[in-house]
């Protein structure tokens, strides 16, 4: 289990809390090397560059919208919270999580 990982994916979870919804078509990314380097894990960068977590959203957010194949998701899972990470992640995390069951087709969100 890695503390420092589990921090990072909990404060992606605690900041789209209120958006999140399960099965949803429409998600954002969320940079895991990024988030770990700006909350001062500087070795999880290093590990995680440019690996996303992904967090289904209950509507569309202003920005770009990209349509994504859902087998692009194979091997991804999801946490209680809803947040879906690359089955590597789950598995270095070391938390209880299940298979992420993706649409035929997802709606990218892009918001930066």
């Amino acid at each position: 289990m890695n503390r420092e990982l589990n921090k990072v994916l909990d404060s992606i979870a605690n900041e789209y809390h209120g958006d999140i919804s399960d099965g949803a078509r429409n998600y954002v990314e969320v940079n895991i090397g990024k988030r770990s380097e700006t909350m001062g894990y500087p070795e999880l960068k290093k590990k995680y560059n440019e690996v996303c977590a992904i967090v289904p959203l209950k509507k569309p957010v202003n920005g770009m919208k990209v349509r994504i194949d859902g087998r692009t998701f194979v091997n991804y899972a999801q946490y209680d919270s809803g947040v879906a990470v690359p089955g590597y992640i789950a598995k270095d995390a070391g938390l209880p999580y299940k298979t992420f069951v993706p649409n035929d087709s997802m709606i990218l969100n892009c918001t930066q």
